[in-house]
């Protein structure tokens, strides 16, 4: 299949087999993103769907674990999501699992029935960009949640069955509020439980609205230093099993990934060492 935009998808998702259903995002107005900015979001065709798992198919792939591209998903009509996942589990027999982001409002809008049909269709893992346990970041990243909503459509999700897992995103609070945000999201993230959590470290580029803000100084960004040291303070607070923890710091090349609690220690010296290492370049 041919991709239109960048691929986007989580690193535990990797060894899927992925399938574009849509181009771009539909919410597509976080302030921190550009990857489907330049994108109008679209649906893809269903016969073209069709066409891609047949070509597959017949190349001899059934894959046992599938990612839905791009943007959410989920957010889709559910009967539409439930005729493409009936598809895929047609020409993929071998399929387990099939799953893709969201966002809290698509969850919200999906009703406790329409929850429970999808996850019998084989929907497992479901990503959601948490990004920060405080409101006044989450309002002014424009943010399609609180945290109140995101505990409830959460507890909805896992209700039902499905594996919530969170994307979250240190420096995201802005200079000066690294620890603050660290322990409101810990807070949250220990009250929730995600099965995986990856770490998007925030990388201010030049093309989105948050470095507009920057330049307005409506937004102070954190240093590299600060975002290592708020995700240490993140990890010496959660008290909750995670099964992947992947972290990526793309300014200084920094990758901090393992399982809690097991190997803790390990995370907390990579970004001792990295901090170190900063500090000393300064």
């Amino acid at each position: 299949m041919d991709y239109e935009g960048q691929i986007c998808r989580p690193p535990m998702e990797r060894s899927a087999f992925m399938l574009g259903v849509a181009v771009g995002c539909a919410y597509n107005r976080c302030r921190f993103c550009n990857l489907f900015k330049h994108l109008r979001h679209r649906l893809l065709p269903l016969e073209q769907l069709e066409h891609e798992l047949r070509r597959v198919r017949d190349l001899g792939g059934n894959p046992k674990q599938v990612f839905l591209g791009d943007g959410n998903a989920f957010g889709m009509e559910t009967s539409r999501l439930l005729t493409i996942l009936e598809m895929v589990t047609r020409y993929f027999p071998a399929c387990e699992m099939i799953n893709m982001d969201a966002t809290v409002s698509d969850i919200h809008c999906k009703s406790d029935e329409e929850l429970r049909q999808l996850k019998h269709a084989r929907v497992g893992h479901l990503y959601l960009g948490i990004e920060s346990g405080l409101d006044d970041v989450l309002a002014f990243m424009q943010k399609d949640h609180n945290v109140d909503q995101a505990y409830m459509e959460i507890s909805r999700l896992q209700d039902a069955g499905f594996w919530y897992n969170a994307h979250i995103m240190t420096g995201i609070a802005g200079t000066g509020r690294g620890r603050e945000n660290a322990e409101h999201l810990a807070s949250f993230l220990n009250r929730t439980k995600p099965q995986r959590i990856i770490n998007f470290s925030l990388y201010l580029s030049s093309d989105t609205p948050l470095y507009r803000d920057a330049l307005a100084e409506r937004f102070k960004p954190a240093s590299e230093v600060e975002n290592l040291r708020e995700e240490r303070r993140l990890l010496e607070l959660l008290d909750v099993c995670v099964q992947q923890y992947d972290s990526f710091h793309d300014a200084i090349e920094v990758r901090v990934r393992g399982t809690l609690p097991r190997e803790r220690h390990k995370m907390l010296q990579t970004l001792d060492d990295a901090i170190k290492n900063q500090n000393m370049m300064q």
